[in-house]
């Protein structure tokens, strides 16, 4: 409390870039990461607000500093989620009047290419979709992981309606068993790990955990190569792919799913002397993403915090 009023803050450094190169990894050739970290820190420095003082303040730019020389220190390949881990420990350790610590990263999606059907051992491309965690950690060792995927587009042709929906006089939309069906996904899940101590030891790997949360959304998604599965909504289809990341994965207590439902107009053309002929079905398509349907939710284990 300053003079009667309660002021809630914290400080950090956004927006810092570095990527991580570790030099002939055994089986694997060259590994490249490629982070954008952000942290963010709660402090007992109210006197730098309210007089001045800013004899408790940890400088931004040693934040930006420390991500470089952490990276430096980091000898063998580490996912994004141990990094934030290491950046959340050393601050709220190194630092007495840090309280708690939150580094948010995502990461650029670098994929190894192939040549001649064999992994290049130093090439790469840019994929689309991002990796991303949120750590934070607290100086009692009290700990909450995040983490998530952005920008994963995902289309079907075919195998995909809407009936029996909600109509009054402002609904222009016809029912359908036969639409495309797009969506680009935003997805988090919470791990159930509370503190530092619970976080497992290899072999788990919170990298290939992503991958495989990727691979389950994708195929809950698509179904079956030739068959594919009917989704009779985005809203079942949401459902279905948060159910099989929880069915299939006991380390993660939740998933939050964001899928905007993202158009592709039947293009219907009449002729002037028939006016009721229609030249394209169900094979030629207006794309559009503005405006578009936004379905969300969470779906959680019935004990689970979130």
């Amino acid at each position: 409390m300053a003079e009667g009023l309660k002021i809630d803050q914290k400080h950090g450094k956004s927006r810092v870039r570095v990527a991580r190169v570790w030099r002939k990894v055994a089986g694997v050739g060259d590994v490249i990461v490629e982070w954008n970290v952000a942290v963010s820190l709660f402090s007992d420095c109210l006197p730098a607000y309210t007089s001045a003082d800013n004899s408790a303040i940890v400088a931004t730019d040693s934040m930006k500093n420390t991500v470089y020389a952490k990276a430096k220190e980091c000898t063998e390949v580490i996912s994004a989620e141990r990094f934030a881990v290491l950046l959340g420990r050393h601050f709220t350790s190194y630092y007495p009047l840090v309280t708690a610590a939150v580094v948010n990263i995502v990461e650029k999606p670098w994929d190894r290419v192939a040549v001649d059907g064999r992994p290049h051992s130093h090439g790469f491309k840019l994929g689309s979709e991002r990796h991303t965690t949120e750590v934070k950690v607290e100086k009692s060792g009290a700990i909450s992981i995040t983490s998530g995927i952005e920008g994963l587009s995902l289309l079907k042709t075919t195998q995909s309606g809407f009936e029996r929906f909600v109509r009054d006089r402002f609904t222009l939309l016809p029912e359908t068993r036969e639409r495309m069906m797009a969506t680009e996904v935003t997805a988090f899940w919470r791990y159930p790990f509370a503190h530092v101590s619970d976080i497992p030891g290899k072999p788990f790997c919170f990298t290939n955990m992503y991958l495989d949360v990727k691979t389950v959304l994708a195929d809950t998604f698509f179904g079956p190569p030739v068959e594919g599965v009917y989704s009779p909504s985005v809203q079942n289809t949401l459902y279905l792919m948060a159910k099989a990341v929880l069915n299939r994965f006991a380390d993660i207590a939740s998933v939050q799913l964001r899928m905007p439902n993202i158009h592709f107009l039947p293009v219907n053309l009449s002729s002037k002397d028939n006016p009721n002929m229609v030249k394209f079905a169900d094979d030629v398509y207006l794309p559009t993403d503005e405006p578009h349907g936004t379905i969300e939710a969470t779906v959680s284990r019935t004990m689970s915090r979130m």
